[in-house]
């Protein structure tokens, strides 16, 4: 399927691995010049040229903390006015909310929350402008279903779906969506530290906390990151125009509702 985005440029941060580089490699393949993001020099280069190899598209690599204002910086140095923007990050590890202190908390929403608001600030106007912008933000699916030892990034991430999903709503008109994608149980080294959290606190071997997992998706599996890049590649194609202020939960099931 042609997702008639060849030759946009898109940003999508935490892109040296998991999902943000599933993400990153499914635009690629779109024919978009991609803009990969990470905080190590040798991750980046690594995802770059791989990137390259697979999908002849054009890669660039920033080396940056998009959390910080510098690192916003040189994002958007590299690719001043995106056509696409890819909100990610990585999560706060498993903690006891009771055991979180005031600067731990305010680094969290920071992380979790103001941050992607901030480069949505950034690239939104130019998008307007040429009535064409796609924004994912990748958050959670503990924003449906919380899980105890997560509550400080499912509150942070419920709370950024609540601000953009008002925001979307004023850029409509232009053709440019804001959108939420919420990954359940993916074969990430975020969930791969997460059981072992979970194996290291029940006593058990990790084999064991992931069947224990896995047995709480009624797909019987985690998911592959591939799936989740190329419904991102699709919330970002010219065909997804008429969706938006949306969250798409992807858990293989997990969550017990009807909406």
């Amino acid at each position: 399927m042609d997702l008639g985005i060849a030759g946009r440029t898109a940003i999508v941060c935490a892109s040296s691995r998991g999902l943000g580089r599933a993400c990153a490699e499914a635009l690629a393949h779109a024919g978009c010049h991609v803009i990969v993001n990470g905080r190590t020099r040798d991750a980046v280069d690594a995802t770059v040229n791989d990137l390259r190899a697979k999908t002849g598209a054009m890669v660039t690599g920033v080396v940056a903390d998009v959390g910080q204002r510098a690192g916003q910086d040189a994002l958007l140095g590299a690719c001043p006015e995106p056509d696409i923007l890819v909100n990610n990050n990585s999560g706060p590890p498993l903690r006891d909310f009771r055991a979180l202190t005031r600067e731990q908390m305010l680094d969290g929403v920071v992380a979790n929350m103001v941050t992607a608001i901030e480069l949505t600030q950034r690239v939104i106007d130019p998008m307007v402008r040429r009535r064409f912008g796609r924004i994912v933000n990748i958050t959670s699916g503990t924003v449906k279903m919380p899980l105890a030892g997560l509550d400080l990034s499912s509150g942070a991430r419920a709370g950024l779906t609540a601000f953009l999903a008002g925001v979307a709503r004023t850029v409509a008109s232009a053709n440019v969506t804001i959108n939420f994608i919420l990954p359940g149980a993916f074969e990430t080294d975020r969930l791969r530290s997460t059981i072992e959290a979970t194996a290291s606190k029940q006593g058990i071997e990790y084999d064991a906390a992931a069947t224990q997992r896995i047995n709480s998706i009624p797909a019987m599996r985690f998911g592959d990151p591939r799936e989740l890049g190329a419904v991102c590649a699709f919330l970002c194609s010219a065909h997804a125009g008429f969706i938006t202020g949306q969250s798409l939960l992807m858990d293989g099931g997990a969550f017990p509702g009807t909406f």
